[in-house]
């Protein structure tokens, strides 16, 4: 379909539906695929600039939802399982990438976007390390059709397994590689597993800065500029404003209505951006490492749940 106003008028009514509150973050991811392969999306080359904003507003938006003393015993109980996860994760990437030959910065791109936190750490290693633009695209089209998967398949199996909201949500926050698909499957299971998974998700991003420091001295780079993820702190702000001014509940719970329904305009835009040309450029052995890798740290977290 090539007329773009037919375009435009398709994609406006999209994202008024998304809107409404009746379409889930798994419809809503799966429906963006479908349009921009059926229809063709109007505004593709701003869609990665929106998508990063609006997953950005909407984290912080969450944060009006967030009690501060609740939200500092989840990431406790979820730093020994990030630390140990994290680590394994690094290693197990480097062996697993030489013995399939894969190039030694792509697997560390991989690796370190499953074990972190997907294209955030992508973006911020690979300065660092001087990876080339393909092996970028490369790591970042893996790491984006994984964390689609698992938008799809965590909330079933989380149910599955009857995993409590508080095991879901901390299972999805360490198991899933971007915060907007961990938001996304949270979401869909539950609102206390959505409020836990956020959390523990971005304590757990701040692990970029060490991991990108050890990066540029593994292979060696001038380049150590690290790119903290800012919305976090605004994030932090959020929370202390929800749990110390009880007064303004109510705006808060509004702002909270309406991050929730970005964030499902998020996982459609995420959708639309997923184009089958970006499927074929992954390659069998990077799309075979991210699998084993994802596997890998799903297994573990999921055993570690269990014990909670």
């Amino acid at each position: 379909m090539k007329n773009q106003k037919i375009q435009i008028a398709i994609f406006a009514a999209a994202i008024i539906l998304c809107a409404t509150g009746y379409i889930n973050a798994p419809t809503a991811l799966i429906g963006g695929f479908i349009f921009s392969w059926l229809v063709g999306h109007p505004f593709k080359e701003y869609n990665q600039k929106a998508t990063g904003l609006l997953l950005k507003i909407s984290v912080v938006g969450l944060g009006f939802g967030m009690n501060v003393n609740a939200s500092l015993n989840a990431s406790n109980d979820g730093l020994l399982l990030t630390i140990i996860s994290i680590s394994l994760t690094l290693v197990l990437g480097t062996l697993i990438g030489l013995s399939l030959k894969i190039n030694k910065r792509a697997s560390h791109l991989i690796a370190s976007g499953t074990a972190i936190c997907g294209g955030s750490a992508i973006a911020a290693v690979a300065p660092v390390v001087n990876a080339t633009e393909k092996e970028i695209s490369v790591s970042l089209a893996t790491i984006f059709f994984l964390n689609s998967v698992a938008l799809l398949i965590f909330p079933p199996i989380g149910q599955y397994f009857e995993l409590t909201q508080y095991q879901f949500g901390l299972w999805s926050a360490i198991a899933i590689h971007d915060t907007s698909s961990v938001v996304g499957a949270a979401s869909a299971y539950g609102h206390e597993a959505l409020l836990i998974a956020t959390t523990v998700k971005l304590a757990r991003a701040l692990w970029i800065i060490p991991v990108a420091l050890l990066s540029a001295f593994i292979f060696k780079s001038e380049k150590k500029k690290v790119n903290i993820p800012w919305f976090i702190g605004f994030f932090v702000i959020a929370m202390l404003i929800n749990s110390y001014f009880p007064q303004l509940a109510s705006i808060n719970s509004g702002i909270v209505t309406v991050s929730k329904i970005g964030l499902v305009i998020t996982l459609f835009l995420i959708g639309a951006g997923l184009t089958i040309e970006k499927l074929r450029s992954i390659g069998v052995k990077p799309l075979l490492l991210g699998i084993i890798l994802w596997i890998f740290i799903s297994v573990l977290s999921l055993l570690a749940v269990f014990q909670l």
